[in-house]
């Protein structure tokens, strides 16, 4: 799961970027308007956090930019600004969410939840393939009913697998998904190891994580 933040501010960003990392999340932080468009465009995203002050493009006009383009990508607005005024700009720009500075780190996370469940892709915690149940919010794993312990890393591709199941999904895009960055992953064996325990870990489960050569993988139900 794939987040931007793009505040200027060096120590805030760079305790959101840790504490998002810790939450599981994979994270792209940037300091300015610019960049967060040219990371926007590059990836796909569950949620973009958004300052509303940046150098080059605030916060306001991407979001903007943002819903011109039809986008659906939820956001949340963070900023110093706490007038009633400031906060209809903002969403009536069109903000998801707005959060005041300063902020308790559990509250963005729970306001992270909280759009990720009202996003079109994402509105479900619990996502179902046969007897396999993934609750994306919590990180839980069952099978059968019973809990199967994941690392955060093989959960991530698990609920992509999921998410697009049955279609292929390739090893870039499952280097995007699952790690910060994608390169290490993309120029070795890693995903094939972690594919390889993932299989190992849901071997009772009623399905198959079947190898398309030269191009990836998918989620199908199991020759029983």
């Amino acid at each position: 799961m794939r987040v931007l933040v793009a505040e200027d501010d060096p120590g805030l960003r760079s305790v959101i970027e840790r504490g998002l990392v810790e939450a599981g999340y994979v994270v792209d932080a940037v300091d300015n308007g610019p960049d967060a468009l040219a990371y926007l465009a590059a990836y796909d995203y569950v949620v973009a956090i958004l300052d509303w002050r940046m150098p080059g493009r605030t916060g306001v006009e991407i979001v903007r930019e943002l819903r011109r383009q039809k986008s659906t990508l939820p956001v949340l607005m963070l900023t110093a600004r706490d007038a009633p005024s400031d906060r209809v700009e903002g969403l009536d720009a069109g903000a998801d969410d707005y959060l005041v500075k300063p902020f308790d780190f559990g509250e963005l996370l729970a306001r992270l939840r909280a759009l990720r469940r009202r996003s079109p892709e994402t509105r479900t915690d619990t996502l179902s393939f046969g007897d396999l149940e993934v609750d994306s919010l919590a990180w839980s794993v069952t099978v059968g009913g019973e809990p199967v312990s994941l690392t955060k890393t093989e959960l991530r591709i698990l609920e992509l697998l999921l998410q697009r199941a049955p279609a292929v999904v390739s090893r870039s895009s499952i280097a995007i998904h699952a790690w910060q960055d994608e390169a290490d992953a993309v120029g070795s064996n890693t995903i094939d190891v972690h594919i390889a325990r993932l299989r190992a870990k849901l071997s009772e489960a009623n399905l198959r994580i079947e190898t398309v050569r030269g191009t990836g993988y998918r989620l199908l139900e199991a020759d029983r």
